[in-house]
């Protein structure tokens, strides 16, 4: 068992040797002394700025800044909010507010886009490219700190089945605990470069900074464009440990990876949703080297479970056991434990258990309570939602979750939220949002919906109107339109009476158009490959099938490829259907050109084809 003593969190900077390799930037590479010298000088200038206890809140990609925060902002004894790069201003606005933070650091065009309305009163706005310059001008360094282990130090947003974002309170025990279990249940060493691809805003993304630097280790933050940058990656920097979530693997396993970006991989680690037999095959047939941990957790109390990699043949559906400082229990509904094979909520119990919700006493009631009898740990336990069963030999596995939360891509999406949002825009009388599962996404989101009779063009203009409001992994992949919806004895929406959904197709029912042509053919093939569809009909519209600015980023790049025609980046924003985006292409003078992309379309649809061939004979 390791070292159950908690300590600042703050203090993980002064784990690794002075020279070795600490955090791998774009254009440098800072080693645990430089590393200590910069979280020193963050948290002198943070202290200057803010009083002890205040929340500071960061809206940025991976960076120094974001990366140095968790540490320097924990010294400074304040409380670091993190806040997913990927939300909208209402989202940001959201948890601003709902924190109360002082100050906000973000990159500049996300700070532009937010009206001052969506500010907390007296809520410093700060670009992160300055703040480092301001710092090393007020030169005021911190030593590392004492604080009470128990202080809060971080809060973490995650999506509830009840509406907006709650707040996880996490105290310096909780992410100290958490970095010393998760370093040690996967052995990693000093000599470990960790590539972190996971958001820094999710409880694992966070742990992949923090039980790397425990470890004295290396880690190498990754915004990346496309499933490639991450072989590249793993090539440049010689890295050891990956993590990220299925929808991510599945992609990583299509792609070709150099014998270089595999040959250093040593562990593969899983979050946000089970793997399937098929990709845990392909994982190991891609890195037949490395050592494959699935694992389970929840944001309330970080990681719960982790399942051996020697195990994970012999019992390929299980969630594993309980990782070091945690103590999982299976209760029955009436508070008991659970025998073994009988089902039962999952409790977590133990350390690792944050402190609540932010501000909202209420929901923290619901899912924090007291540890059940017979705990060895006593005190405050979470109470996950989750039902699951153990079996003879103590391994645990998932049955379902007893609330609706749907999980896509990695990310929790809370379905009240997605309805609120679709029944503000006036375009809707009543609407449900459901999770279907996906092989690639996890759960596809679908939304039932009944128009309100006024409105006109509902459709169209409901999936507007959704995308200025949601962020794009909440953005449905399938409307579905309802005269009238099912109610139940009370008159509420029978949610179990609805007709299960179809498989992912367009945002409409009955809009699937076929291609015409070679060239619409071709680009039907290319985004069904890029957004991970079946079927995509060529008026369906590009963002609304799930395309986000960096799937555009891809799309273009290959669709340059395919087509041969000059395509500026822009056309693809500008004409979001394959019918507008042809009817553009061809109205310029580039017959002969065409003509060409249509042979390469062919021989690309040639090849993706003899690829999935290629996939559907592995086994």
């Amino acid at each position: 068992m390791p070292d159950p003593t908690p300590y600042p969190l703050d203090q993980l900077a002064e784990r690794g040797s002075a020279q070795a390799p600490a955090l791998v930037l774009r254009d440098r590479t800072l080693t645990f002394e430089e590393l200590r010298k910069r979280v020193s000088l963050l948290a002198g200038w943070l202290a200057s700025r803010a009083a002890k206890g205040d929340r500071v809140a960061s809206w940025a990609a991976k960076g120094e800044l974001t990366c140095l925060l968790p540490l320097a902002a924990a010294r400074a004894g304040l409380v670091h909010v993190p806040i997913n790069p990927l939300l909208k201003r209402a989202q940001v606005a959201h948890i601003l507010a709902d924190s109360g933070s002082t100050m906000l650091m973000g990159t500049k065009a996300r700070l532009t886009s937010l009206e001052d309305e969506d500010l907390p009163p007296g809520c410093k706005v700060l670009d992160e490219s300055e703040i480092f310059g301001l710092a090393e001008a007020e030169g005021a360094e911190l030593p590392p700190s004492r604080h009470d282990p128990d202080e809060l130090a971080a809060i973490l947003y995650t999506s509830g089945s009840t509406g907006k974002p709650k707040g996880v309170m996490l105290s310096h025990a909780n992410m100290w605990l958490g970095a010393v279990s998760v370093a040690n249940y996967l052995g990693v060493a000093a000599d470990d470069v960790v590539l972190a691809v996971l958001p820094l805003s999710f409880d694992y993304g966070q742990n992949q900074l923090l039980s790397t630097w425990y470890a004295g280790a290396c880690a190498v933050p990754l915004d990346y464009l496309f499933p490639r940058d991450v072989a590249k990656a793993c090539a440049k920097y010689g890295v050891t440990t990956l993590a990220a979530v299925p929808p991510l693997w599945v992609q990583l396993t299509e792609i070709e990876w150099p014998a270089e970006a595999i040959a250093g991989i040593r562990r593969l680690t899983n979050t946000g949703g089970a793997l399937t037999r098929e990709l845990v095959r392909e994982l190991r047939a891609l890195f037949p080297e490395a050592r494959l941990f699935p694992m389970y957790g929840l944001t309330e109390a970080f990681r719960s479970t982790y399942l051996d990699p020697e195990l994970v043949d012999t019992h390929p559906t299980s969630m594993g056991k309980a990782i070091p400082f945690a103590e999982i229990l299976v209760v029955d509904d009436e508070g008991k434990i659970c025998a073994a094979n009988e089902e039962g909520e999952l409790v977590h119990c133990g350390p690792l258990v944050a402190q609540g919700y932010w501000q909202d006493a209420a929901r923290t009631a619901e899912r924090f309570k007291p540890a059940p009898a017979g705990s060895r740990y006593g005190g405050t336990a979470v109470w996950s939602g989750d039902r699951v069963r153990r079996d003879e030999d103590g391994f645990l596995y998932f049955v379902g979750r007893r609330d609706a939360m749907i999980k896509s891509s990695g990310n929790r999406i809370s379905p009240q939220e997605l309805e609120s949002a679709a029944l503000a825009t006036g375009l809707v009388a009543e609407a449900v949002a459901l999770g279907v599962r996906d092989e690639r996404l996890g759960h596809a989101i679908h939304l039932i919906v009944r128009p309100t009779p006024t409105a006109l063009d509902s459709e169209e203009a409901l999936v507007k109107e959704l995308k200025k409001e949601l962020p794009n992994f909440m953005q449905p992949h399938v409307i579905h339109w309802r005269d009238v919806m099912p109610v139940n004895p009370n008159g509420k929406i029978d949610r179990k009476a609805l007709p299960a959904p179809d498989a992912v197709g367009s945002t409409s029912e009955a809009a699937y158009v076929a291609p015409e042509n070679e060239l619409e053919n071709s680009i039907v093939g290319l985004w069904q490959s890029i957004l991970g569809l079946e079927r995509v009909g060529t008026h369906d519209n590009f963002f609304d099938l799930g395309g986000h600015s960096l799937l555009v980023v891809k799309a273009h790049r290959e669709l340059s490829s395919l087509c041969d025609i000059p395509i500026a980046l822009t056309d693809l924003y500008r004409f979001p259907t394959i019918h507008s985006l042809v009817e553009h292409l061809t109205s310029d003078d580039s017959g002969a050109r065409i003509e060409e992309s249509r042979d390469r379309g062919a021989r690309r649809r040639d090849a993706l084809q003899q690829r999935r061939r290629r996939r559907g004979s592995r086994g």
